[in-house]
Order: C-alpha cells, then structure tokens, then sequence
C-alpha cells in the first residue's frame, strides 16, 4: 500500500492509504504503484485519483504543483484542489 498525502494551500484534502494513485502529470497521466522508484513530477490540471484505499476510491479535481514519490509514500502538492464527482 502507498501512503498518500493530497495537500492544498488551504489545507490538506487527504492523509491514508491507496493501492494505487494516477495522476495528471504536465505531459500526461502518470501511475504509481508500490515499490515505484522515487519520481518528482510538476502537475497539470485535471483528475488526481486514489484507488484501493479502506475509503474506496478517492478523486480530486487538481491543477498545478508537483508531485513526489519515495518509500511507498506520495506527496501531492497543489496550487488548487477540491474533491470531484465519485465513479
């Protein structure tokens, strides 16, 4: 499982577990599984999804920030997030 952190400049939207995490990268979608190599990458707009988690599947409409990735542990910084529609 992945730790996964989702934080904003007005707080943190989300602190669990995931199984995986996709998310929209500068130049497209990127999957991150457990035991992905460490990855910083900036963040475009669009769909951050948390799948496989106790709390189901999570989605967060993003845009802008980075994302980081280092020992099962994902950091998602944005400039603006807020919870999107479920699946």
């Amino acid at each position: 499982m992945l730790r996964v952190s989702v934080i904003s400049p007005e707080r943190v939207l989300f602190e669990g577990e995931a199984r995986s995490v996709v998310a929209p990268a500068f130049d497209g979608e990127v999957g991150i599984l457990s035991q992905h190599a460490p990855m910083v990458t900036l963040l475009g707009a669009g769909v951050l999804r948390l799948e496989g988690g106790s709390a189901g599947e999570q989605r967060f409409a993003v845009e802008g920030g980075f994302l980081q990735v280092a020992d099962d542990e994902v950091r998602v910084v944005t400039e603006r997030a807020s919870p999107a529609g479920g699946a």
